[in-house]
């Protein structure tokens, strides 16, 4: 008999930590659709996995993470929904009552680009449990057991739930504009911020900073108050070439689109700047967040007061989702 002690269970916390950078871009291609906001999708990831963090000290040896980070995320973005009074009318229990309907089979015509092509804003007119059905099945390539699980419904609910989602998705689809929505001019403040950035005026930056400004990046912990944001100019000092450009997400949400350098065609990352009494109140900086971009209905905006964007090209970033 052997005398070597046994085998303590894996740390959940360490596995955890060792696939979150594959998995965010994941959560949030499913939050992101399921609220109708990447702002609101990337806000969810950062919960779920804070409160992941904290609970994985606990899980068994063995317990597949990337269902379980689904299920915290999927009842984080419903949480969401019923505070921002957004949802739609179908309750999840609700899925019951179609879970017999034998003649729903699955419209396999809709191709999974469909789904992955339609923009945020389109999904949020499916109801709850379509659009959570949908979205795993056609977007993120969940088998029919799996979704079952997840949600916790039988296989012919799911079944049910995605003939239906992608019938109304195509609806949706068909009677949406087929251009793009018109660039709008910049606001005075993203103009401010885009053109002082541009030309590497960071004093003025700082001077215009609140003193309780919060500076947010994902995987880092944020900065609160003018010294510590502060500090982010300086750091963005040191990359030259990096160029920003107000823009709108679907043509209304203002965010600044961050290029690499002048005259690239597509956008990297985003940074959403908030003020408040004329003041940067907050600085949402998702340069360690690129994927944000994949599925966004970015345009840019006309030419602002420097006259360095033009006016811009619109329709859906092409970035590659690097992270």
């Amino acid at each position: 008999m052997s005398n070597a002690p046994p085998t303590p269970p894996a740390d959940g916390r360490a596995r955890l930590l060792a696939v979150m950078a594959d998995i965010r871009p994941e959560l949030h291609r499913y939050c992101a659709r399921l609220t109708g906001s990447v702002f609101d999708g990337e806000d969810i990831v950062h919960d779920v996995l804070v409160r992941a963090l904290d609970a994985a000290g606990g899980l068994e040896a063995g317990t597949p993470l990337r269902p379980w980070l689904f299920r915290i995320a999927h009842n984080r973005a419903l949480d969401h929904l019923r505070g921002q009074a957004v949802r739609r009318s179908e309750p999840m229990e609700a899925a019951a009552q179609v879970a017999e309907d034998q003649a729903m089979e699955p419209d396999e015509v809709l191709m999974r680009r469909e789904a992955v092509e339609a923009a945020f804003s389109r999904f949020i007119e499916l109801p709850t449990v379509q659009r959570s059905v949908v979205i795993l099945k056609d977007v993120l390539g969940y088998s029919l057991t799996d979704i079952s699980d997840l949600l916790d419904l039988s296989i012919n609910a799911v079944k049910a739930a995605l003939s239906r989602g992608r019938i109304r998705l195509r609806q949706i689809n068909a009677a949406s504009p087929t251009e793009p929505p018109p660039a709008r001019p910049a606001s005075a403040e993203a103009s401010t911020f885009s053109s002082l950035f541009n030309r590497r005026d960071w004093d003025a930056l700082r001077s215009l900073l609140a003193e309780d400004v919060l500076l947010t990046q994902a995987t880092h912990a944020d900065r609160t108050g003018r010294a510590e944001v502060g500090r982010f100019f300086t750091i963005y000092a040191d990359i030259a070439r990096v160029h920003l450009v107000p823009a709108r997400l679907g043509g209304g949400e203002e965010v600044i689109a961050v290029f690499e350098q002048v005259g690239d065609e597509h956008p990297v990352y985003l940074m959403k700047v908030e003020w408040r009494d004329g003041r940067i109140a907050r600085i949402r900086d998702f340069r360690y967040a690129r994927y944000i971009l994949e599925g966004a209905d970015l345009v840019l905006a006309e030419a602002h007061r420097d006259g360095e964007a033009g006016r811009a090209e619109t329709g859906r970033a092409e970035t590659g989702t690097a992270t």
